[in-house]
């Protein structure tokens, strides 16, 4: 077997010894941060805001997030609940025009058995889909090919998106 050497896969893996270490989380920290360009936060609303995932499965992988901090969305007030759900038409439509990608992926992996990364606080996951975009290189080779620079298409997300 060959190996293809991907280096970015290290910072992944150092962050779950980074949350160890401080336990931070990472989504309270962008949040509460005044720097939305370093953390790649897209839009910012009442309950929620929408960033770029820093390990995407493709470009132009959205997170929306609530800002309370819990695993669980049985305790987001009705109002976060509407406002998080009701941002996803609205990003869609701003995907769609963008990136403009063929199909999504879209949902919330609950819990760690339930693939959640980070478990402690939920968040939404957009996935753009391109044909072909699952081809030898992630199924093989185990390595992601990402099209863009997460800065240039933060940029042109924050640029496009309009609630609808």
């Amino acid at each position: 077997m060959n190996n293809l050497w991907a280096p970015w896969r290290s910072q992944y893996i150092q962050t779950f010894a980074d949350e160890a270490k401080d336990d931070e989380c990472v989504f309270c920290t962008a949040a509460n941060s005044e720097d939305d360009d370093n953390h790649y936060v897209v839009t910012r609303h009442e309950h929620c805001f929408a960033m770029l995932n820093l390990y995407p499965y493709n470009s132009g992988h959205l997170l929306l997030i609530p800002y309370l901090h819990t695993s669980s969305y049985h305790e987001l007030t009705d109002d976060a609940y509407r406002e998080l759900t009701g941002i996803v038409r609205p990003w869609l439509s701003t995907l769609d025009k963008v990136m403009k990608p063929q199909g999504y992926n879209f949902g919330s992996n609950i819990g760690r058995v339930g693939g959640a990364g980070i478990d402690q606080h939920i968040h939404m996951h957009i996935v753009p889909r391109w044909a072909g975009d699952a081809n030898f290189m992630p199924v093989i080779g185990d390595t992601k090919v990402i099209s863009e620079n997460l800065h240039e298409t933060m940029v042109k997300l924050r640029e496009a998106f309009v609630l609808l």
